[in-house]
């Protein structure tokens, strides 16, 4: 098994649609000249962007977090170019980009070190194989201050691996429960 590279990034993205939209190059200047939080191609990743739609933990119900029967009133809907994640607090977002992974390949996912050497840890989990869809993006403010997350900039970046052995089973074969989301995708049983 091995990473793959820029080039491999680019023909995939090219030639069979696996990230779109897709920037072929580092992205670090918005087109009014404004300096952003890099995205696009890097040498073996791809460095992703977190769409304007955001749901804010809140406890304003009283709410508690199952995973087994979860209650959509624990988030706050947010939308905008900026979102503010409250102290030791989390936010769920979704990647500008849509992905269509290969059979052969897992992506993994690793936040950008701007964001956590602000304390703001990304967790995803990988891409598996035949996976397709945007990608839900976890955000934990671990500090004991506001945090701010900027939309349509980088966030995270995605590193792909390929094996030198096909699957039996794609997450695509066993049509799991998160293939083909669009938006932020909430927990599912």
């Amino acid at each position: 098994m091995s990473i793959k590279s820029d080039h491999w990034i680019r023909r995939m993205a090219r030639d069979h649609g696996m990230i779109e939209p897709f920037e072929a190059d580092q992205v670090r200047n918005a087109e009014d000249g404004q300096r952003v939080i890099s995205y696009g191609t890097s040498s073996y990743g791809y460095d992703v962007r977190c769409a304007n739609e955001f749901k804010v933990f809140t406890n304003i119900f009283s709410a508690t977090v199952d995973p087994k029967n979860f209650d959509d009133r624990s988030f706050v809907d947010v939308t905008g170019d900026v979102c503010i994640i409250p102290p030791n607090s989390f936010a769920l977002a979704r990647t500008v980009e849509y992905f269509r992974i290969p059979r052969s390949v897992l992506t993994v996912c690793l936040g950008k070190s701007t964001y956590a050497r602000c304390g703001i840890i990304v967790n995803v989990t990988p891409l598996e194989p035949e996976w397709e869809g945007h990608v839900t993006l976890e955000f934990s403010n671990t500090t004991n201050l506001p945090a701010k997350i900027y939309a349509n900039e980088g966030v995270a970046q995605m590193l792909f691996f390929e094996s030198d052995e096909i699957c039996d089973v794609s997450y695509g074969d066993r049509n799991g429960k998160y293939q083909g989301q669009r938006g932020v995708t909430l927990p599912r049983t």
